[in-house]
């Protein structure tokens, strides 16, 4: 049998009639940039996220982008963050002109390590005279966290809002990864995009609430973030011919759409469930084997299985073996950012973040989505086994 690494054929067909109607309705109507569609789902993406406002824009880059201006990074201020994740999280940081200071990752949930970034704050960094703590390695004045959740876990937000709150530093959240996934914070259930001074969304298609093209969204409780937001991803204009800002550009996501995450927000939920049952059919067949390290999930956290990553002795063989089989699976990510040519003149060495590179030597993402059978899943795991 083969088995797609993503189907999203079979996601599309439960929900095609709505999206069918949709752009009709929209190309009737000529209504394609703005209008009702865009103000509805953001309204919507909100309230889904229990937050006040949904900016939405052009891709997930340009909302981590929007978040982080949208919070005050200025050029020149340091950001902490990881460095296992996709190139979008630190791009940001660098198209706005900050600096990108890596802390590494939690070794089981390959998450920002809330103890590292403690460690690192309080032995590498010193107070500046403005109140703001100083990296000791670039001289960037810190003022801004910004954990990922990756692959649909949340990172450990209460102890990295502790840290925050104690260095005088904003929370950002890159939830690019994680729409739907929560974190039991002060005796509730709260989603990715609820915690931070804003949070950034991917629509990208493979993504669990997925655009049908490019897409992105900022959450924030703050209107004033909200605001500046709207103005950014609009060429810097409140109105049409009234520019504000000159850093704007164009970055506002069509109405069609807004109109098809929509209609697929309201699945979003059911979805995640169906992944959540993958999971645990994954689990159910390889806990035994003690040559797979399968995901974690520490009390608390509810994940959405974005991906679904294993830690494999010989990684690379095992990928290349079940490719060859028909089981497409990922590498996420094969090489950590702080090594990548693009941000070479950081500084940064090979083993100056060891969980990263370790993770980014021995991960393998198997084949995860919501129409996933059982007997796809036995076949998965029969060839991982065999591949081994």
């Amino acid at each position: 049998m083969k088995i797609p690494f993503i189907d999203l054929h079979a996601l599309h067909a439960e929900v095609r009639p709505e999206l069918e109607a949709a752009f009709t309705d929209i190309l009737e109507h000529s209504s394609f940039v703005g209008g009702s569609y865009v103000d509805t789902f953001e309204k919507d993406f909100a309230a889904y996220c229990r937050t006040a406002h949904a900016v939405s824009c052009a891709s997930g880059t340009d909302a981590l982008k929007l978040a982080l201006s949208g919070v005050g990074v200025a050029a020149g201020d340091g950001v902490l963050t990881t460095a296992h994740t996709f190139i979008a999280t630190v791009e940001a940081i660098t198209q706005v002109g900050a600096v990108p200071v890596f802390v590494d990752i939690d070794r089981p949930t390959y998450n920002l390590s809330p103890q590292k970034l403690a460690d690192y704050l309080e032995s590498q960094c010193y107070l500046g005279g403005d109140g703001h703590w100083v990296d000791g390695r670039t001289g960037a004045r810190l003022t801004t966290v910004l954990p990922v959740h990756l692959y649909g876990l949340m990172a450990d937000m209460e102890p990295i809002l502790e840290l925050a709150a104690r260095y005088n530093l904003k929370v950002t959240e890159d939830a690019c990864q994680a729409h739907g996934a929560r974190y039991f914070w002060k005796g509730n259930f709260y989603p990715a995009g609820y915690f931070g001074a804003a949070a950034g969304f991917s629509f990208y298609p493979g993504k669990n609430l997925g655009a049908l093209g490019e897409g992105g969204a900022v959450t924030t409780q703050s209107e004033t973030s909200a605001k500046r937001m709207r103005l950014l991803r609009d060429h810097g204009s409140d109105q049409k011919y009234r520019h504000i800002s000159p850093d704007g550009w164009n970055s506002r996501l069509d109405a069609l759409q807004c109109a098809f995450l929509d209609i697929k927000l309201k699945k979003l939920d059911e979805w995640n469930a169906r992944r959540r049952q993958v999971a645990s059919w994954y689990a159910q067949r390889l806990a035994t084997d003690e040559r797979i390290t399968l995901p974690v999930v520490p009390e608390g956290r509810e994940p959405i299985y974005h991906l679904y990553v294993v830690r494999v002795p010989q990684r690379q063989k095992t990928f290349k073996e079940l490719g060859s089989r028909e089981i497409a699976c990922g590498l996420h990510y094969p090489t950590p950012l702080h090594l990548q040519k693009a941000y070479r003149g950081l500084g940064y060495q090979s083993g100056d973040l060891p969980e990263a590179e370790a993770a980014a030597a021995n991960i393998l993402s198997l084949p995860m989505f919501p129409h996933m059978s059982e007997e796809m899943v036995d076949v998965v795991c029969r060839n991982l086994r065999e591949a081994l």
